[in-house]
This record gives C-alpha cells, sequence and structure tokens, in this order.
C-alpha cells in the first residue's frame, strides 16, 4: 500500500469531485445528523427504507449503508432486499451491526446480512465485532464492554473466514482483511458523548468505499479523516452539543493537505 495519508486526501478530492450517492437504511435516532455528515464531507445521502423502492434506490448508489440500530420485522426485509441487490451489482455494502450481541435480534440480523449478502466492510466497536463469531461477547446497549486488543487477536481470523473487512474502532481503531492490518490512531474522546457518531463513522466509510474499490484502504482511510476532523471540531468546541456542529464545520472544511499532514494511519 502506498501513504495512506495521501490515499485519504486522495479518496476526500474524489467524492468532492463526484458526490457518490450513498443509500443508506439506518435508525431512526441518527438519520438526520449522518446525512448531515454525509454532505458536509461531499457526499449526496438518500435516507430510503421502503421494501417497494430499495432495489431501485441502490441501483443508483455509489455504495449501500445498513445500520441496525432501531430494528422492526420491516426494516429487516428491506435490508436484505437492498443488499442482495447491490450485491448483484457489484456495489460496495457497509454494515453497522449495531448492540449485537445484545439482543437475539440485532446479532441474528448481522449475521443473516453477511450470510445472505455480498457485504464488504462491518464497521463495529470491538463487542459487536466479537459477537459476529458466536463468541462469548456481551455488549452493553449499543457501547461496548471489549477493547480494540481484545478484537484484534481473532479479528484476522474472522475477516478471512467471513471474507470481509473489519473496521474494528475504538480509542485506536483497527481495520483488516485478514491478510492486511491497518491502525488508525485519529480521534478525540468528545466523539463517544454525541449520539451517532460512531453511526457517522460508518456512513463517511460508505462514501470512501464508492470511489476507492479497496475495502482496507477505504475504511482505514475514512476513519483517520473522520477522526482528524473530530480533533479539528474539539478545537472550537466548549462541549457535546457545540462538538456537534463543530464536526459539521470540520468535515466541510478539512484540506487535503491538511490530511496529509494530519492524519496518523499506521499499517502493522
Amino acid at each position: 500500500m502506498s501513504d495512506l495519508s495521501e490515499k485519504a486526501a486522495e479518496n476526500i478530492r474524489l467524492i468532492r469531485e463526484k458526490r457518490p450517492l450513498i443509500h443508506n437504511i439506518t435508525n431512526f435516532v441518527v438519520m438526520n445528523y449522518t446525512a448531515n455528515v454525509l454532505l458536509a464531507a461531499g457526499a449526496s445521502p438518500v435516507m430510503a427504507h421502503a421494501e417497494n423502492e430499495v432495489e431501485e434506490m441502490v441501483s443508483f448508489a455509489g455504495s449501500l449503508v445498513l445500520n441496525i440500530g432501531t430494528l422492526t420485522d420491516v426494516w429487516v426485509a428491506s435490508m436484505l432486499k437492498a443488499a442482495r441487490k447491490a450485491s448483484m451489482l457489484g456495489t460496495p455494502i457497509v454494515l453497522d451491526p449495531v448492540g449485537s450481541g445484545a439482543t437475539r435480534l440485532r446479532t441474528n440480523t448481522a449475521r443473516e446480512i453477511i450470510t445472505r449478502a455480498r457485504v464488504t466492510i462491518v464497521r463495529g466497536n470491538a463487542s459487536e465485532i466479537l459477537s459476529l463469531r458466536g463468541a462469548d461477547s456481551k455488549t452493553k446497549g449499543v457501547d461496548t464492554i471489549h477493547s480494540v486488543d481484545d478484537a484484534a487477536g481473532s479479528g484476522g481470523e474472522l475477516a478471512r473466514e467471513l471474507g470481509l473487512t473489519l473496521a474494528i474502532t475504538g480509542p485506536v481503531d483497527l481495520v483488516t482483511d485478514g491478510l492486511r492490518i491497518v491502525k488508525v490512531e485519529n480521534g478525540h474522546p468528545l466523539m463517544p458523548f454525541v449520539t451517532g457518531t460512531g453511526c457517522s463513522a460508518t456512513a463517511i466509510i460508505g462514501a470512501f468505499a464508492a470511489v476507492d474499490p479497496d475495502p482496507v484502504t477505504a475504511a482505514a482511510t475514512a476513519l483517520a479523516f473522520f477522526g482528524l476532523s473530530g480533533e479539528k471540531a474539539a478545537e472550537k468546541a466548549a462541549g457535546p452539543g457545540s462538538f456537534m456542529i463543530a464536526l459539521l464545520d470540520a468535515l466541510y472544511n478539512l484540506t487535503p493537505e491538511e490530511i496529509v499532514s494530519g492524519c496518523r494511519i499506521i499499517q502493522a
């Protein structure tokens, strides 16, 4: 892999130039904020979950982002339908298994999507990722009770087993496809205090996957860009409320030059 900081800058240039459509089937809690995050970064979001339109909508999209945060049976059916269509088209699919491991519905839905579709990238915290392999993992709501290090040892094996790329997020993020391992050190302690920050990171990965055909570099550069934006936002924020708004401004204003100099991406 070439210098991933430069790759991150190139990817954001492509997003801002091409404005790829990112089809999100996401949760009620974060829908508005993640749409604004994608707009600020330069992508074009659509939030479409009706079962009778998802196949048509995903056929226009650069990527499909599935987030299981507020599941219903109807939404599960829509996610599966959209995922199968995206798989047929070769469109990247990014899955956020919110709270997987906490309930059977969430865990089984995440596993079913992975089984029945060609998922490209799974972005989650360590507990959510561990739950996908049936490990002894219990999440605390949508929070993690495991560290990235807990999941790192088995992450490569799980990525190979599932045939996809894992983006395990925490104070230091880890991205692996089972062969390559990349760590991302960007981010700020205020980020977990805003609802939907993790979901927004997943949406940003969807935007990067729409312009970068390599899932590992797409996920790693997306997390570095998002984390660096969080660092810039924290410089101006007095707390979580102002941080939430400052993050949108940082995503919009961050330059390719700042990305090259500020990204902290380590290839293991």
